[in-house]
């Protein structure tokens, strides 16, 4: 099947959620926001069976297949077709979320699609609203214009704390032991990899 590999989500066609809901439950939740074919997830979930892991991701082929072979591996993985900018807090009651993860975002390199890139207010609000006091966000990217977007938006936003020190970068690593595969490229071609850990306050 072919897959687009970039999809404008200012399009009209994605403002009304049209997605399947994760089942939610007693688990605790961790969120891919446009986890693609969900490698990370699929990854964590081998690594701790007894989570939820949802991918939400705007490409709706995508999440067929996510779900298909999540049924197959019968894996507690689950992906959601939506806008996640628009549609986190439709998906998820307040608090409800463990951990959210930003894995290499579309960088959207041209001046008039910067517009389309993920992260900014929209998307720190719903996330404010769905993560649990004291959950982790945490952001991965090797572009450094996306790194200083994610800065430039969550810094300033009290509602979230960077745990290694305001407008710092984290230094640590990849602290959950498993890897999309845009880090894992990035990683094997030599490509440095801009990390920040947020907390919600």
């Amino acid at each position: 099947m072919r897959i687009r590999q970039h999809v404008n989500p200012n399009q009209a066609h994605f403002a009304r959620f049209r997605g399947d809901r994760p089942p939610l439950d007693h688990r605790l939740v961790e969120v891919e926001i446009g986890c693609a074919e969900a490698q990370f997830l699929f990854e964590r979930a081998a690594a701790d069976p007894t989570r939820l892991y949802v991918g939400l991701e705007i490409r709706e082929d995508l999440t067929r297949i996510v779900n298909r072979r999540a049924r197959a591996l019968a894996a507690p993985v689950h992906a959601v077709f939506c806008q996640a900018q628009l549609h986190i807090s439709e998906i998820f009651p307040a608090g409800s979320i463990e951990r959210v993860y930003l894995n290499f975002p579309d960088p959207w390199f041209k001046r008039r699609h910067h517009e389309r890139r993920m992260i900014d207010d929209a998307l720190a609000s719903g996330i404010a609203h769905a993560v649990r006091a004291g959950g982790d966000v945490f952001v991965q990217t090797d572009v450094w214009e996306i790194a200083l977007d994610a800065m430039a938006t969550f810094d300033p936003d009290e509602r979230f704390e960077n745990v290694a020190g305001e407008w710092t970068f984290w230094k640590h690593g990849n602290p959950y032991g498993v890897r999309s595969w845009r880090e894992q490229n990035a990683e094997e071609t030599g490509l440095t990899v801009w990390r920040i850990m947020y907390r919600r306050r």
